[in-house]
């Protein structure tokens, strides 16, 4: 078993620690493909998994003044409605329609990740920086105390549906929330990644809160050791972002993501037909 889970653990938690997510959607398919675990014990562990790896991993970035406290904790309580109805949806979807569509997300959370080191690739070819650093709060009150609504929508939904997918899903959404972060709310992009990891922590308890009342069995010592892996992999990757080339890291998982994408839709579709 060990074999096994250090590898993925850490995979998950080099993912979360260095690019803030993408590492967390392998947790699902790996506890039901490698250990044989129904699709909503899996989302259940893949919760823990994330949420206790996330909240270990934002400590090194804290330290390095790379989290905004203020702002992950706003965007994670936005979060919560879409968390709780994701929970809800969880328990009435057949397992392989819930397995088939995880392979379908899967594959969008890497389209996103190409998408993003593309464009980051281009800017640095330009010479400018891919977006803007400048502080863009989501409620900025102006002389005549306008609130710029549009940006506070965008937020709103953003975190809305970044819920949504944790409860529903198991996963930590980070894939979505560093960009949020980035484009709505103007972060850097360290401060971006270790943010996303308070996100992640509220999104993923707070799924689990909703979760508490549902009969699953969890194979805790899976769970365990995954969890250490993780924590391990997570505390190595806030070391790599600061070494190893974002773009190079991305690239990386894009292509584990697709691989496990097109597993997961082999053998859940299928059985749909």
């Amino acid at each position: 078993m060990l074999a096994i889970v250090i590898p993925v653990g850490l995979l998950i938690g080099l993912s979360l620690g260095a690019l803030g997510g993408g590492g967390s959607i392998l947790a699902v398919p790996a506890l039901v493909y490698l250990f044989g675990q129904d699709p909503r014990a899996a989302t259940t562990g893949s919760l823990l998994i994330v949420g206790v790896t996330s909240l270990i991993g934002m400590v090194p970035h804290q330290r390095a003044g790379r989290v905004s406290l203020a702002k992950g904790l706003v965007f994670g309580v936005l979060g919560v409605a879409g968390s709780y109805l994701g929970s809800l949806l969880s328990t009435t979807v057949p397992e392989n329609i819930l397995l088939a569509s995880f392979s379908v997300l899967i594959l969008v959370v890497a389209g996103l990740m190409t998408r993003r080191r593309r464009r980051q690739a281009r800017a640095a070819t330009a010479g400018t920086p891919a977006v803007a650093e400048s502080p863009a709060p989501v409620l900025r009150l102006r002389p005549r105390f306008a609130c710029d609504c549009p940006r506070a929508v965008k937020v709103v939904l953003t975190a809305s549906a970044v819920g949504l997918l944790t409860g529903f899903f198991g996963v930590g959404g980070g894939f979505a929330v560093v960009p949020a972060l980035v484009l709505a709310l103007g972060l850097s992009m360290p401060l971006a990644v270790g943010t996303s990891l308070l996100v992640i922590v509220i999104n993923s308890f707070t799924a689990l809160l909703f979760r508490a009342g549902q009969s699953v069995t969890l194979d805790w010592w899976v769970i365990g050791a995954f969890t250490l892996a993780a924590v391990a992999g997570s505390l190595l990757g806030s070391r790599v972002v600061s070494r190893v080339s974002p773009a190079r890291l991305n690239l990386a998982f894009t292509v584990l993501l697709v691989t496990v994408a097109l597993y997961t839709a082999a053998r859940s579709f299928p059985q749909l037909l």
